[in-house]
């Protein structure tokens, strides 16, 4: 097949002056993009880089291609960006990886997400949007449940995500949720904190999908509290172990399996996504966002890594990924250019 590779490149970008030392967290790596590329070409494919952005709208156009192999996370600070190079691809008729604009759109806006996953029944943390300042202001806390934990509410890849987010008193709400609103320039969700373990799931399929794994990441030093913060996943190596199979009762992974495949369904998530999850002492699980663009650094992705541990190679992971999209759309040697 003759196959297309879109994405966004950190390097390639400029961050914003003045803006935080983590607007460029969720692009990719050379790394993940050559891994991607030979993994397909060993299976037989021509890999035809597009790149991201304006690149991408011209090289798209150049090329007869029978599919796109979308890790792409869009550019600006827009709360669909995700979903940019899929709507481009769906208008010019070209079959692709991963979930749909609306999906991507959805997924990314994280107050929308927990209240959609809440409607088919799965749990999520007490919680309150913030949209700015002024509404701030306006807030009664005296009832919300504290800790908290206060992040960007359009973001992925843990931006704003710091293991300086929770808040122990309405004053730290008021505070840490002014400096949010101002340097994200975006609306602050806060949560109710759920002390527990932190679990992420990988899921692959479609009509019928299926649980990868369900990891759990457990600190090396042990603590009163423990956040999956950027500070930690910047610095992996050295403070978190990832525990698969998540070594928890078999009640409470049969709970955060059904979990992740009611939200999966109810967002209408194509082909792999990768689910967070806090699970509380007495073993329920609490929803915390889903990302259907999951990272696929072969070194430091959380699903490379999930898949790694339960014995499969990163290249069989992209063809699976692959292979998955296809059969959604129904793609066959003869539909395929030569």
């Amino acid at each position: 097949m003759r196959i297309g590779l879109s994405y966004d490149l950190k390097l390639a970008l400029t961050p914003v002056t003045g803006g935080p030392d983590d607007a460029l967290e969720e692009y990719d790596s050379p790394e993940t993009v050559e891994a991607i590329t030979n993994s397909l070409t060993a299976a037989g494919h021509a890999v035809y880089r597009l790149g991201g952005g304006k690149e991408f709208l011209r090289k798209v156009q150049e090329q007869k291609l029978d599919l796109v192999f979308n890790i792409s996370e869009g550019l600006g600070n827009y709360r669909s960006r995700e979903a940019q190079i899929p709507g481009v691809l769906e208008m010019l008729d070209i079959p692709y990886t991963g979930s749909d604009p609306q999906t991507l759109a959805i997924c990314l806006d994280k107050p929308l997400t927990k209240k959609l996953v809440a409607g088919a029944g799965v749990k999520t943390a007490k919680w309150q949007l913030v949209s700015n300042c002024e509404e701030l202001s306006t807030i009664d806390w005296s009832d919300f449940p504290l800790p908290a934990f206060l992040k960007p509410a359009c973001e992925g890849s843990s931006k704003g995500v710091r293991f300086a987010s929770r808040a122990e008193s309405t004053d730290e709400i008021m505070r840490m949720a002014t400096e949010l609103l101002t340097t994200y320039n975006q609306p602050v969700l806060v949560e109710e904190f759920i002390n527990g373990d932190e679990i992420t799931v990988g899921v692959i399929g479609n009509d019928k999908p299926k649980v990868l794994g369900i990891m759990r990441i457990v600190p090396k030093t042990k603590a009163d509290y423990f956040v999956y913060s950027i500070e930690i996943k910047r610095n992996w190596r050295q403070m978190v172990e990832y525990e698969v199979p998540a070594a928890l009762p078999a009640k409470t992974l049969a709970r955060i399996e059904k979990a992740t495949l009611d939200a999966y369904r109810v967002l209408e998530c194509h082909d792999l996504c990768r689910m967070d999850f806090r699970v509380s002492p007495d073993g329920t699980p609490y929803f915390l966002e889903v990302n259907p663009l999951p990272g696929l650094n072969p070194v430091s992705g959380d699903l490379p890594i999930m898949a790694s541990k339960l014995g499969i190679s990163h290249a069989d992971l992209v063809l699976e990924i692959l292979n998955t999209a296809i059969a959604r759309h129904n793609l066959v040697a003869a539909d395929c250019l030569a």
